[in-house]
């Protein structure tokens, strides 16, 4: 894959981070705060994705591009660990949301995560400025 194709998927990776954090908010609004974990969650994924995109590198699984994304840009410094520790999080209550019939998250709780992916998705787009 050319420069230019890379350049080009990793932005459209990122806009579709970025529909996932307003559909986050969005769903916050109306009291969707399971929903809204879920897409807080998926936008931070989607952001890493658009970086691994200019390594040519995909994974089928979440834990694999979890995995890369930490390997190469968090343990190398280009970002820093509270990045890696933001992942973590928003990937527990994404799935503890998904999976657990009893699981309960307050508001307080998920406006922190959408919080957490603002600030992650704009890390990540200070990044690909730079490519």
């Amino acid at each position: 894959m050319q420069a230019d194709e890379k350049k080009a998927l990793a932005n459209a990776r990122f806009e579709h981070a970025k529909e996932c954090l307003d559909a986050a908010k969005n769903l916050l609004s109306y009291s969707n705060y399971k929903s809204a974990a879920n897409r807080s969650y998926y936008a931070i994924f989607h952001a890493m994705r658009a970086v691994l995109a200019f390594d040519g590198i995909d994974m089928k699984h979440h834990s694999g591009v979890i995995s890369e994304f930490r390997k190469l840009y968090v343990k190398t410094n280009i970002f820093d660990v509270k990045l890696s520790q933001i992942i973590s999080v928003l990937f527990d209550i994404r799935t503890e949301s998904d999976y657990d019939d009893f699981f309960i998250i307050s508001k307080t709780e998920i406006l922190e995560q959408i919080e957490n992916a603002e600030y992650f998705l704009k890390e990540i787009e200070k990044f690909l400025l730079t490519k």
